[in-house]
């Protein structure tokens, strides 16, 4: 399997551990800002450093070409996934999501409903809805977004590395309103034959 690497979970451990980073960071992720490149970066590689994990999913990074050639640099990305799905679907879907502050657990009603509605499962406390899930912030992200993907796609795809999932594959399922399962149809088939394939480390490069 890959050990998953969520740029999100590392940006908020990094504020909750209040580092230096985390503290430049904290303002932007409060305004429902992306977070300047150089941070993201910084924090990144300093998890990868970290790792022995012989195959790392990055989930959420990088979001620039920026970021992205600063990553070429240090590390062989061996594929992109791009899930696209349309900007209503996915601010429907994230304002739903609850937190629990303590162990950063995730619930979703679609996906993992918590037993009783708005506590935690294991502690019983109550569950938040993070800052960066509020309609507005998340509609400001994704324009943001918006304008950053394109030369992103670009350079994966000039290098022959991109794969983009859209959930057409699963006509009856968009049918349904269910475009995530239709995505995850078809990423996780193409993620099995990933891992089933020949295995590399993948170390950071050296400069």
């Amino acid at each position: 399997g890959f050990h998953h690497v969520c740029t999100g979970d590392v940006l908020r451990e990094e504020v909750a551990a209040c580092s230096e980073l985390g503290k430049e960071a904290k303002p932007f992720m409060d305004k429902g800002d992306l977070v300047p490149d150089d941070l993201v970066v910084s924090m990144v590689m300093g998890t990868l450093c970290d790792l022995t994990a012989r195959r790392v999913l990055l989930d959420g990074f990088p979001r620039t070409r920026a970021q992205a050639e600063q990553l070429d640099i240090q590390v062989k990305v061996d594929t992109c996934l791009y899930l696209a799905e349309p900007h209503p679907e996915i601010v429907n879907r994230l304002s739903n999501r609850r937190v629990h502050p303590g162990s950063g657990r995730v619930y979703s009603p679609d996906v993992n409903p918590p037993q009783v509605e708005g506590k935690d499962d294991v502690t019983g406390e109550d569950l938040v809805q993070q800052a960066e899930d509020q309609p507005e912030a998340l509609r400001k992200r994704l324009s943001a977004f918006d304008e950053l993907t394109s030369p992103l796609l670009d350079f994966y795809r000039c290098k022959g590395v991109l794969s983009e999932f859209d959930g057409a594959d699963s006509p009856d399922l968009l049918e349904r309103g269910r475009r995530s399962e239709a995505i995850y149809a078809a990423l996780k088939v193409h993620v099995d034959k990933l891992i089933t394939g020949p295995t590399t480390k993948q170390s950071p490069r050296k400069r």
